[in-house]
């Protein structure tokens, strides 16, 4: 698997020596039958960097460093994997069967049930989705039908609303995954990608949080059709994985369709789609709690970074962990800590979720869920939802997945520099930042030859406020090897733009 090379010392001394600073859906058609509509929706477009996210952190954990309030800090306390993890042979799993509700067709609906079910096809369109179709007869009478086999059944057309034609759309696309080994085994989500059986998921879910890269690993289809499926790559960077189906013969997949998650308010409805607890295609729904988060967790599967902060350190203290419910934590030794930029939401996610998606009321895919905050300091945890989780931006994860796709592996930017976090208040802070201080410059690197110098403060990139140095490296490292990046920095009391083409950080 690929290394994860940025490093922070600790933010008092954070060295990033580089821091690396569907097979349903639903239609309305007025006196004719509705026809199936199997429209692929690729993987498109590369990632705009402007897009990401920085953060204000919850609470801080029992024992933890203070908290830091202002935007993008690193929060003390205990980030969760969102997959379930036994500590045990698959052969003592027992993996839920899917089960699903019959719909007799009415003879007849109210002009109030035929709005309803037009509104549901205006929702989902004639995009990749599942669900049921809603036909008009010659006549003027009404029925729901199944186009197909699925998951998504609409009883009462009266009290449908956006979440419901959200995830008539949206479920078709999501599978459950399994992943064992002799000792271990566990079950996360995954987003359908194409019809060729591409799969986006967390790397943590297919390496078992690093524990093993041979995992052998199974899909289950909304419709319950399981398959085999290998591993095309993983980054363990952004915690982004690809697998793919071994054999997708006779299968009906449905490609995600994937959103803008660059285009999100804060307040607009979440759905997170996945296998909570092995409960497959299980919806919940919340709303977009903050855009601008950044969390800093720790990965077994990241282990040849060192760590990022020390436990003194006011700014950042003991990094959130992803733990695997119902395991010992990893020690220290076998994990290192990655920023990521998130999107949080208050839709509930639990163990399992991970590699689900997140989608907006129109059903598109805004997140790939991969972690949930937690106050438990155990060693042990069962922790669950709290209303507190956390989704990969998609337009980060879609330039991850193609690059998995057509390398097997993908790129980070470099800044080349070891920074730390400017304390706030004239420095004189010691739990808020205003800043990524630059301690010294890499000879040769990206930061030098942009014109960087020790002792410059870097307070933005691509106009995304920067207030500590794990906000910088996870700024850089979203953005892609040789992607030029524009910096807001503060030298001498004067700020300035600086154009920066990134270096490629070794993975």
């Amino acid at each position: 698997m690929s290394n994860n090379p940025w490093e922070q010392e600790n933010l008092q001394s954070a060295d990033d020596r580089t821091v690396p600073l569907n097979s349903e859906h639903i239609q309305a058609v007025g006196a004719q039958q509705a026809q199936p509509h199997n429209a692929q929706n690729p993987i498109q477009g590369q990632v705009d960097p402007s897009s990401g996210a920085s953060y204000q952190q919850p609470a801080p954990a029992r024992g933890a460093q203070p908290a830091h309030n202002h935007q993008g800090a690193s929060t003390a306390g205990s980030y969760n994997y969102a997959h379930a993890v036994q500590g045990q042979p698959p052969s003592a799993q027992a993996y839920p069967q899917n089960y699903y509700a019959q719909v007799a067709p009415a003879k007849k609906h109210s002009t109030t049930a035929l709005i309803s079910a037009a509104a549901i096809a205006a929702l989902i369109g004639g995009g990749v989705g599942g669900g049921v179709a809603a036909t008009l007869g010659a006549l003027g009478s009404a029925s729901i039908t199944r186009t197909s086999a699925g998951t998504t059944i609409v009883n009462n057309t009266d009290s449908v609303n956006a979440v419901t034609a959200a995830a008539a759309k949206a479920i078709p696309s999501v599978v459950t995954i399994s992943a064992n080994t002799r000792s271990e085994a566990g079950s996360g989500s995954g987003i359908i990608l194409d019809d060729q059986g591409h799969i986006l998921t967390n790397t943590h879910v297919v390496t078992l949080d690093g524990a093993t890269s041979k995992a052998n690993l199974e899909v289950q289809l909304s419709d319950g059709n399981v398959r085999a499926a290998t591993v095309v790559g993983t980054d363990p960077t952004s915690d982004l994985a690809v697998i793919k189906i071994s054999d997708t013969s006779g299968l009906n997949l449905t490609p995600a369709s994937l959103g803008d998650s660059g285009a999100l308010n804060v307040g607009d409805t979440t759905v997170a789609i996945g296998a909570p607890l092995g409960l497959s295609n299980t919806v919940t729904t919340g709303i977009v709690s903050n855009m601008v988060r950044t969390i800093e967790v720790a990965s077994s599967a990241a282990k040849d970074s060192n760590s990022d902060s020390d436990s003194s350190d006011p700014f950042g203290g003991s990094p959130f962990q992803f733990e695997m419910p119902g395991q010992q934590r990893y020690s220290s030794s076998n994990t290192s800590s990655i920023s990521l930029n998130v999107i949080q939401t208050d839709a509930a996610v639990n163990p399992g979720n991970s590699g689900g998606a997140l989608v907006n009321s129109a059903g598109e895919v805004i997140g790939v869920n991969v972690a949930i905050a937690s106050t438990d300091t155990s060693t042990t945890s069962s922790s669950g939802n709290i209303g507190v989780g956390f989704a990969i931006p998609i337009n980060y994860a879609k330039r991850v997945a193609n690059e998995i796709i057509e390398s097997g592996s993908a790129s980070h930017g470099m800044l080349g520099a070891s920074v730390t976090t400017s304390p706030a208040n004239k420095d004189a802070s010691e739990s808020f930042g205003d800043g990524a201080l630059i301690k010294e410059v890499t000879s040769g690197g990206a930061a030098e030859k942009a014109g960087l110098e020790k002792g410059d403060v870097v307070t933005a990139v691509d106009g995304r406020t920067i207030s500590e140095a794990t906000e910088l490296t996870a700024a850089v490292r979203e953005a892609a090897a040789g992607q030029t990046v524009t910096l807001t920095v503060e030298r001498k009391g004067s700020s300035q733009q600086v154009e920066v083409t990134l270096g490629q950080a070794t993975s």
